[in-house]
């Protein structure tokens, strides 16, 4: 056999080194936790189908405001007018490229009940400020809003501080407050179904959403969407779950009247991440953690959002798992953490042990009967590839299923569409993701 230069020294070793037993196992783990993704939301997609079947169906019986509610007996003026009132805070920092649009959707909901908006800031040198005042003039008749001034906070995050000082302010009589971020984007009946799973079911402590990426063209864009993708299985489930996202929470009033559980003292004593505390509080106390299949809100993202962007956004979420409120949270946080890093290696040592297979085999293609080169690797390299063929059509499908629900939900807004998306960032960004 003629003698082997570096290079391809290097590759016949480092192909050798992938048939091992451990880096076989390596590479079948790789394409379960492929098949595990493709798994998740597929679940999601039936989830949020479903409902999309249930509007279509209630179309066909006349209903045109399905999109409300899917029982139109539910829009009769004697239904309407004993609706609960709800409190909507928002804390504000900063002024976005969407914020603008996105805060006309909050305060323009065809909820039927009593409802008032709070926007909360730090101080008037919020850029927030000036632009939410600007917009509130031209609703000032026909919606219950004000602006409050917060001040700097001591104890906690500033974010948590604005929601605390909101809660504060709220209605008394308000049975419902919900908190929503300023780049959640409403449909019109959102604040109306959170309110009906409230009322159907009173053991439901916190009610949540989660938002569909629209990326804006940029890798950093569609690593963000990668990075949620795994997240949304979570929030998908049509009901009961574990996870939370601050952007949307609808609680019950009382529970910071009164501090149930330690919601208020949880949060303002040392709180950093408001999701990720109240998480561990339903998590302490039981209590029920629910997500309506409606509750899924498109998130363009910026125009601007680079990778040095989404890698600062990313360093932002590990250290929110260093923020912790007991013990038991600790460990779990931890635990989130490790498996984190676990499966994410476990997801892209494959790839790269496919590229050494694949770069074996373009060099020493010729050389297999001599034994020099196995096609073994190959083997474990196509299986890889079939795996994240099917991993990718499942998120494909998931997105497809959201984006239609989303246009149903918001009949009077642009429709959205798959044709924005880039698949090969897709699938470049899910590697840089992990």
């Amino acid at each position: 056999m003629p003698a082997l230069d570096s290079v391809d020294s290097f590759i016949l070793a480092a192909s050798r080194a992938c048939v091992t037993p451990l880096a076989i196992f390596v590479q079948i783990q790789g394409c379960l936790i492929c098949l595990a993704l493709a798994l998740g939301w597929a679940f999601a997609a039936y989830v949020r189908n479903r409902e999309i079947k249930c509007m279509k169906d209630s179309m066909k019986h006349g209903n045109s405001f399905a999109f409300l509610y899917h029982d139109i007996d539910n829009l009769e003026h004697s239904n309407q007018v004993n609706l609960p009132r709800v409190t909507v805070v928002m804390p504000l920092k900063g002024f976005g490229e969407h914020n603008l649009h996105n805060w006309r959707t909050q305060i323009t909901s065809l909820y039927g009940g009593h409802i008032e908006y709070i926007f909360v800031v730090e101080s008037t040198e919020d850029p927030a400020y000036h632009a939410i005042s600007m917009m509130l003039k031209d609703f000032q008749d026909d919606v219950d809003a004000k602006v409050v001034i917060a001040g700097f906070s001591t104890t906690c995050s500033q974010k948590i501080h604005n929601q605390l000082v909101g809660a504060e302010k709220m209605h008394k009589e308000s049975k419902y407050i919900l908190f929503l971020d300023d780049d959640t984007r409403l449909h019109p009946g959102t604040i109306g179904a959170l309110t009906a799973e409230m009322e159907k079911n009173p053991e439901i402590f916190i009610q949540i959403g989660y938002p569909l990426d629209l990326p804006s063209g940029s890798l950093g864009s569609y690593c963000i969407y990668e990075y949620h993708m795994p997240c949304s299985m979570g929030f998908a489930t049509g009901g009961k779950t574990f996870f939370l996202w601050g952007g949307c929470m609808m609680m019950h009033a009382d529970d910071f009247r009164q501090d149930n559980f330690g919601v208020v003292s949880g949060l303002r004593d040392g709180g950093y991440s408001d999701d990720m505390t109240l998480a561990a509080i339903a998590g302490a106390h039981n209590r029920l953690i629910t997500s309506p299949p409606v509750a899924v809100f498109p998130h363009p993202l910026a125009s601007d959002l680079n990778f040095g962007r989404y890698w600062n956004y990313l360093r932002k979420q590990t250290f929110v798992l260093e923020s912790y409120i007991s013990k038991v949270n600790w460990i779990m946080n931890r635990a989130l953490f490790s498996s984190h890093c676990y499966l994410s290696w476990g997801f892209v040592m494959p790839y790269i042990m496919a590229m050494t297979h694949i770069a074996a085999a373009v060099r020493f293609h010729s050389k297999v009967e001599e034994g020099v080169f196995s096609s073994g690797g190959l083997l474990l390299a196509g299986c890889l590839t079939v795996c994240t063929v099917v991993e990718l059509l499942s998120m494909w499908n998931l997105t497809k299923v959201e984006v239609q629900l989303c246009n149903m939900l918001s009949p009077e807004a642009s429709p959205l569409s798959l044709a924005s998306y880039n698949w090969c960032l897709v699938s470049v960004s899910s590697l840089k993701e992990e």
